[in-house]
């Protein structure tokens, strides 16, 4: 970052507040209007904020995937723009192939060939036609940009239950790690916004049954997004919301002996779609295919402590035995789920990062056992059978914090990995906790 940063960040930063003031009354009411500004606030705070972590605290240099390799890759292209504009664009348009026209250009981008990291270099390349390659004022509009899929998707939630407002606020828009990693020129910038539209689809499309065309089309340009950076995420996003669906749709039964007679068979059909959903995604990626998901898993296991070791990050185990068979992964399945939700622990924390992460997963972790005593043991399985927006809520963040926890390995990593889960695990435990209180089920 530079002196360009100074002259161009704050023209956009002044763009996207105009925009932000003139879409607000049609995005608010009386009781989200107070959280529009601020929301977006943290995630421009957020988007500069990695800008500086990475400078002055990882020294600009780390490797393999941080923000300034991205948008140092992404110059060539907007370098291929300025020399060769029809270079430039070929290259926009890319999938791993050299052709003459590039020959000048691809074989310097490092991630060419590797089509998740080069589909965000091409985003921040399209940005950068706009910002004369930029990097904060690139930032901004990555942090933008993902603020209108958790705004859309906070809308939704609220359409539904509209008294928890702020809970949902709370959950989608404030939680520091998400704001902070779901900001910058990351992958987890892209796909959180992208899983907040896909979120904002499914419930107008499958739910209020509404614009059914548009949101279609929405639902599948953010899917394909999800798709093309972090695979996995579809990969647990997908069950999940297929249950959401047919449970939703049989909630309409108006006889209850029918309805709760139905709902196991709504279960079942809705998790074989969701296996065949996962066959068929993972045939179009070797590496995510389920006969291959263990040695997957075990590859990035293994790569993320070996980089976490030498970079003195924390890493942390599952047990001694690196059992990453299907059974093997399974037994571990409580021990994942729970370093996902509830760790770094406070001891485990080594340095300030960490320890504002255990922070954290403290509070979530309070928050979780106030709900369960709330709700009641007892009562609990019942209240989430209840609403089935808290079965896709706690499933999909459960089989995501499953997938994360499993191959990750590495707490530095890990912070950044769950931020998906999250909104999805509060807005579920706060739904959950307003039934109990209600009396509702």
């Amino acid at each position: 970052m530079g002196i360009q940063d100074l002259l161009i960040t704050p023209v956009w930063l002044g763009i996207i507040y105009l925009i932000a003031y003139l879409l607000r009354p049609a995005l608010t009411d009386r009781n989200t209007r107070r959280y529009f500004i601020p929301g977006l606030t943290v995630k421009l705070v957020g988007a500069l904020a990695v800008g500086f972590i990475y400078q002055f605290y990882y020294g600009g240099g780390r490797p393999s995937g941080d923000t300034f390799n991205y948008f140092r890759q992404a110059g060539i292209i907007f370098e291929a723009f300025g020399e060769k504009p029809l270079a430039g664009v070929q290259l926009l348009l890319a999938n791993g192939e050299v052709t003459p026209a590039i020959f000048d250009y691809a074989p310097r981008i490092y991630w060419f060939d590797s089509s998740t990291e080069y589909f965000v270099i091409k985003v921040i390349a399209l940005f950068s036609l706009f910002t004369f390659h930029t990097y904060a004022a690139d930032a901004l509009l990555f942090a933008a940009i993902s603020f209108s899929g958790i705004w859309a998707m906070y809308r939704s939630f609220y359409r539904l239950f509209p008294r928890l407002h702020r809970e949902f606020a709370i959950a989608m828009l404030f939680i520091p790690s998400v704001f902070f990693w779901g900001s910058g020129i990351l992958k987890d910038t892209i796909t959180l916004g992208a899983l907040g539209w896909a979120t904002w689809a499914i419930i107008e499309l499958f739910i209020r049954k509404r614009a059914l065309v548009k949101t279609s089309i929405i639902l599948f340009a953010a899917l394909y997004t999800i798709y093309s950076i972090k695979i996995y995420i579809v990969l647990c996003f997908l069950p999940a919301a297929i249950v959401w669906i047919f449970l939703a749709n049989a909630e309409k039964i108006r006889s209850p002996i029918i309805r709760i007679g139905i709902a196991p068979f709504m279960l079942a059909i809705g998790g074989i779609l969701g296996y065949y959903a996962m066959l068929q995604i993972g045939a179009d990626n070797a590496r995510y295919s389920l006969d291959k998901v263990s040695e997957t898993a075990e590859i990035t296991a293994r790569y993320l402590t070996y980089v976490g070791e030498q970079q003195g990050g924390s890493v942390y185990t599952l047990g001694d035995d690196y059992d990453f068979s299907p059974a093997g992964m399974l037994r571990k399945a409580p021990l994942a789920i729970n370093v996902t939700l509830f760790r770094p622990y406070l001891w485990e924390a080594h340095n300030v990062v960490m320890l504002l992460s255990a922070l954290e997963s403290l509070a979530t972790l309070l928050l979780t056992i106030w709900v369960i005593y709330k709700a009641g043991i007892s009562n609990l399985l019942k209240y989430v059978l209840a609403r089935p927006i808290i079965t896709f809520c706690l499933t999909f963040a459960l089989i995501f914090s499953f997938a994360v926890g499993i191959s990750t390995y590495n707490f530095g990593s890990l912070v950044r990995y769950k931020i998906p889960m999250f909104p999805f695990y509060l807005a579920g435990l706060f739904i959950l906790r307003y039934l109990a209180q209600q009396k509702q089920f």
